[in-house]
């Protein structure tokens, strides 16, 4: 049986739908704090478990059973670690035969404040004895995007990361890839550090829309402080807006971009182009 929390997510169903294409439904618990939410998992004959990260009381139960588990991070601001640590207790209690851990990249030493948290869970979860891998995700595609139609509007992206490289790569590129180490063996003990194969700064990002947008967008780089603002004004919660500010700031120094092409190896072919990111996404 395998498990994958947080699974009404994003990158949960895109794990759940990659899993379907080799291993029976009815051997895939979907793991989440809304079951009504995953209703269209069950109806593929997916098993579907009440697993809020905030009552540690559902746990025991949604994990009976299982052997391989994914545990995806909460996508709560703070107080992930107390979430994260209860599912691991429940994980060891279970008996579980993996676990595998979504961090992020170079979570050991990023200077980013969203890699607190995950640096806490990765101790944690050592700590804990129970066999685990550790899947440290590079900073997702889909982040660059979510502004894109105010992009296409103003002409322009914004961000307080310099001439900092992203190695980003899209949510299916890193489901396939924890799809991959739940079905297959080897994995105890490590930790791959997941980056695309394709680094770019945010300058390349608004080349590369400018190129299929078949118009002019540029890159303004902000302070962290005034990026902050106009993501709060953009309607952004300000804890929210000063961790993205921050995490540009990181990816100034390096922190978002990796070179090992980890990534691709685990999951058999290159990571998905960022020309066929942008044209998909416009």
């Amino acid at each position: 049986m395998y498990a994958i929390t947080g699974a009404s997510g994003q990158l949960g169903r895109l794990v759940i739908e990659t899993l379907l294409k080799s291993v029976p439904a009815g051997q895939i618990i979907a793991a989440v704090r809304n079951p009504a939410k995953a209703q269209d998992l069950a109806a593929l004959g997916v098993v579907v478990r009440e697993a809020d990260y905030d009552r540690p009381e559902t746990l025991p139960a949604a994990l009976n059973g299982v052997k391989k588990l994914l545990l995806i991070s909460s996508t709560e601001i703070s107080g992930r670690t107390t979430q994260h640590r209860a599912v691991i207790d429940a994980a060891r209690a279970a008996g579980v035969s993996l676990l595998a851990y979504t961090s992020m990249l170079h979570a050991d030493t990023s200077p980013a404040q969203l890699a607190i948290e995950h640096r806490q869970t990765e101790e944690a979860i050592a700590a804990s004895g129970l066999p685990a891998v550790i899947l440290r995700n590079g900073w997702y595609m889909e982040n660059h995007l979510m502004a894109l139609p105010a992009v296409l509007e103003h002409g322009a992206f914004i961000g307080a990361a310099k001439e900092g490289r992203f190695s980003s790569a899209t949510r299916r590129d890193y489901a396939e890839a924890a799809a991959r180490v739940l079905k297959t063996d080897d994995h105890v003990g490590k930790i791959y550090e997941l980056a695309a194969d394709e680094a770019f700064t945010l300058a390349d990002l608004a080349a590369t829309v400018s190129k299929h947008a078949a118009r002019t967008i540029v890159y303004n780089d902000l302070s962290e402080d005034g990026y902050a603002r106009a993501l709060e004004d953009a309607g952004l919660p300000a804890p929210f807006a000063t961790l993205l500010a921050d995490a540009d700031v990181a990816a100034s120094q390096g922190a978002l971009f990796d070179d090992s092409h980890t990534l691709s190896r685990l999951i058999g072919h290159p990571t998905t182009p960022l020309d066929t990111v942008i044209t998909t996404a416009l």
